[in-house]
């Protein structure tokens, strides 16, 4: 099974220079945690509802706050055409939950997250959360 098979299309893109609080009120409408964010056609970040909560307003952020300031830079992205096998283990090794994706031409097309492989009852998922929850300094709660 191939990822454009199970991907969500029902995408918008945030802008750098919107604020978090335009970001969070798209995830509302879409019902989703993550957006791809893009400027001038290119796909140049993501932002996530953590990312609203931990480095906006956990860091004292108001909702004016630009996604730019706030999202992360790292693009990591897969091919609608990758296997899903392929996309779930590279989720685990980056430690990702969702992902943009593109075509060959790069073109943003949708989507992909581990309940959209889950739903599929693929066993990669349960490998891929395996190990996008192993511990890690980049994910560690301190008390």
């Amino acid at each position: 099974m191939r990822v454009h098979d199970i991907m969500s299309r029902n995408i918008r893109i945030a802008r750098p220079d919107d604020s978090i609080e335009e970001a969070a009120r798209m995830m509302i409408e879409l019902d989703a945690g993550f957006l791809p964010v893009g400027q001038d056609d290119r796909l140049v970040g993501t932002i996530t509802d953590r990312d609203i909560a931990i480095r906006g307003v956990g860091q004292g952020k108001g909702c004016d706050t630009t996604v730019d300031e706030i999202m992360s830079h790292d693009v990591k992205y897969c091919f609608d055409d990758q296997e899903i096998d392929e996309i779930a283990d590279n989720m685990g090794d980056i430690q990702v939950r969702r992902l943009p994706v593109v075509n060959r031409d790069k073109r943003l097309v949708g989507v992909i997250s581990l309940s959209d492989i889950a739903k599929r009852k693929e066993p990669e998922a349960g490998v891929a959360l395996s190990d996008i929850t192993r511990d890690s300094m980049q994910h560690n709660q301190i008390i």
